[in-house]
């Protein structure tokens, strides 16, 4: 099972950016993002999915345009750089991986994804 661990959260103004990092201890086919706030389902942000040789890369409407992700390749760390950042988007922000491709539907189910990060926080004051 691949380990990850996730760093780059803290608190910013609202229209400010911030960037995750998040290393993982081999290699992955498939990182993403979810994010979880206080009483509130855990929610996908954004995936990169290696198909064919190249990062296919997929987000949530919510963060579409703002947020972008990002992997080197499949042995390298994965990023989000956030900007806009609204107070709707402070959340726990966890990383996902698996060892396997997704498809444009399944990269967005928490179930694809075996290596999950304990999660960095990010505030969003307004």
């Amino acid at each position: 099972q691949v380990q990850l661990e996730e760093s780059g959260g803290g608190s910013v103004q609202s229209g400010g950016s911030l960037r995750l990092s998040c290393a993982a201890s081999g290699r992955t086919m498939t990182s993403a993002w979810f994010r979880q706030s206080p009483g509130k389902e855990r929610e996908f942000v954004a995936a990169v999915t290696w198909v064919g040789g190249g990062p296919s890369t997929y987000y949530s409407d919510s963060v579409k345009g703002r947020f972008t992700i990002s992997q080197a390749d499949t042995k390298k760390p994965t990023f989000l750089q956030m900007a806009s950042l609204k107070p709707e988007d402070t959340a726990l922000y966890h990383c996902a991986a698996a060892t396997y491709w997704g498809t444009s539907s399944s990269v967005y189910d928490a179930d694809l994804y075996h290596g999950w990060g304990k999660g960095t926080q990010v505030t969003v004051s307004s």
